[in-house]
């Protein structure tokens, strides 16, 4: 199969599976939305925040998992597909017991940073008490997506997105629509919905690797002692340390983003969120393309294959900055359209339509930054994201961003994102060429 073919096919199943997270979100948003008081669906939106930090944290089970995996299939090492799974879901149902264990001191710290009346801070408290005991199975759930991502076995992440999406969507009905249960029952769903995907996910991999054979599996001997080898579970570690400050950084630029939007009055807060979903809305087609390109990097450096790298990044690189640059041009040049589909507000609209030009630069050097991170997650290379998101945090973002805070200037907020993304793309592209000539992603 040739690498553009193969690329595409596991690009347009990884898009389709991404697309459901936000259409399934956004049912739900309706399902709350439409309750006689509106206090659920902001508690909802309060407690999110608390999660997205939670859970975008531990991103390094997904993105970790996938690039050591595809590098052992390259290297058409079974028994090491095997040991990262199992390793790595080690560690995942461990930091989710943690979760469970820690939930109380998690739930006060984050709800006493986090401003709102009352009603809606009880209305999030529901939220989150019902959907913390979902965290062992979302963050063993990262690990089987990143597995099967390894595996080029995008399918069946559209088979577990479909479930957990699905499901979600019925299950929040039944508990919001139908049995009244509002934010308690929105985060009872998203919950079950997790361990239905768990479970789903566990049979597939059973039927690949029947654990009720294990005793036959010529791991079975030293399993135990595999999982458990201290230079592999140190490297792990370190890989995913590395992964969890880069997400952390990325987390937090465009949480303080929002924050200095909401200094400079309701209307620029207001169009700046809206900007950013289309951002977001975006990232998950780029991502798609993205998660391609970490399989695929992965599985050649794994192989040796240094030189289809080179073509990997060219056939990537142009299909992301293609897409960026589509999504951002369709918005620039209808703008009342597209974003009247999102608000009636004529002061808002007006306000997007002075402000989506910055959608060019931010979408062009994110989409570059975005296939980058892919590339550098196959190879397992975590330092180089991590120098890359804080030199892009803290040398390209923040002093611009102080200097809009200071002047009120919201045109200047998004320069600094705009520099954030710039730095972030050209500190990665700098090692790419070290990676073409030697067989580590660290050089």
């Amino acid at each position: 199969m040739s690498i553009v073919r193969h690329f595409f096919q596991l690009a347009i199943v990884n898009i389709l599976s991404n697309l459901m997270v936000p259409l399934a979100g956004l049912v739900d948003v309706a399902f709350l939305g439409h309750l006689s008081e509106i206090r659920y669906l902001a508690g909802v939106a309060l407690a999110t925040v608390l999660f997205n930090y939670i859970y975008w944290t531990f991103g390094f089970l997904r993105m970790g998992t996938t690039g050591m995996t595809a590098q052992a299939i390259g290297r058409e090492d079974r028994e090491g597909v095997v040991l990262i799974g199992l390793r790595n879901g080690l560690i995942a149902l461990s930091l989710g017991l943690l979760i469970l264990i820690l939930q109380q001191p998690l739930r006060m710290l984050g709800f006493a940073l986090l401003s709102a009346t009352p009603e809606v801070k009880a209305s999030g408290i529901a939220y989150y008490n019902a959907l913390i005991w979902g965290a062992p199975a979302t963050l063993l759930n990262f690990v089987l997506v990143g597995w099967f991502l390894g595996r080029s076995q995008s399918g069946k992440v559209f088979l577990l997105s479909a479930v957990a999406n699905l499901s979600n969507v019925a299950l929040n009905y039944l508990f919001i629509v139908r049995w009244g249960w509002q934010s308690a029952g929105a985060g009872l769903g998203t919950a079950i919905a997790q361990y239905l995907m768990l479970l789903v996910g566990a049979i597939l991999v059973n039927r690949e690797i029947p654990f009720g054979q294990m005793h036959q599996h010529p791991l079975k001997a030293s399993l135990v002692r595999q999982i458990l080898n201290p230079s592999e579970l140190r490297a792990a570690f370190i890989l995913n340390g590395e992964i969890l400050v880069r997400t952390f950084a990325l987390v937090s630029t465009f949480a303080v983003f929002t924050n200095l939007s909401s200094t400079l009055g309701t209307e620029i807060l207001s169009t700046n969120a809206l900007l950013l979903q289309v951002v977001t809305l975006t990232a998950y087609f780029i991502d798609g393309l993205a998660f391609a390109t970490e399989t695929l990097a992965g599985v050649f450096l794994g192989r040796g294959a240094i030189a289809q790298l080179t073509s990997l990044i060219w056939i990537s690189g142009t299909a992301s900055l293609s897409v960026g640059l589509l999504f951002a041009i369709a918005f620039i040049l209808n703008p009342i359209p597209l974003f009247g589909l999102l608000t009636n507000h004529t002061a808002i609209l007006r306000q997007i339509s002075s402000y989506v030009g910055w959608l060019l630069p931010v979408l062009g050097f994110g989409a570059i930054a975005y296939m980058l991170d892919g590339y550098f997650l196959g190879l397992t290379a975590g330092r180089i994201l991590r120098t890359s998101v804080l030199a892009a945090a803290l040398l390209g973002f923040a002093p611009m961003a102080v200097v809009a805070w200071y002047f009120g200037n919201s045109h200047l907020l998004w320069l600094s994102l705009v520099l954030f993304m710039a730095v972030r793309a050209a500190s990665l592209a700098v090692f790419v060429p070290r990676t073409l000539k030697n067989h580590s992603g660290e050089g």
